[in-house]
């Protein structure tokens, strides 16, 4: 599977394939630009209060319906790893939402992660 970096409209994401990408923490104001950029809809894989001033989920699922964006809070620990649980309910969201989604958390990588473990 390819994985590619690109930078569009200011933002750094890494494109898994042609359903999933990835990026760091997003903020409320990234949200227009993402859906611009033809996501259809977002996942969180980070919990809220991870790190102090990270916007809070609610934030930007405001935010997103503001779009037209589905989204989805699927907040995996960092170091601990998803839950089989975790991995259901992301399999679920998988399954649902429409695409192209993009992933993110502190850093893309428990995003990807799950979403390997997922599909």
């Amino acid at each position: 599977m390819a994985h590619s970096d690109h930078d569009a409209a200011g933002l750094q994401i890494r494109h898994i394939d042609d359903d999933f990408s990835t990026m760091a923490q997003i903020s409320v104001e990234d949200v227009a630009a993402i859906a611009q950029l033809g996501y259809k809809a977002l996942v969180c894989t980070r919990p809220d209060m991870e790190d102090p001033g990270q916007p809070d989920f609610a934030q930007i699922a405001a935010a997103a319906a503001d779009q037209g964006l589905q989204i989805a809070h699927i907040p995996v620990v960092g170091g601990v790893g998803a839950t089989p649980e975790q991995v259901a309910e992301m399999k679920a969201f998988l399954a649902a939402a429409p695409k192209p989604i993009l992933g993110y958390c502190r850093s893309g990588t428990r995003a990807g992660v799950l979403y390997e473990a997922a599909k």
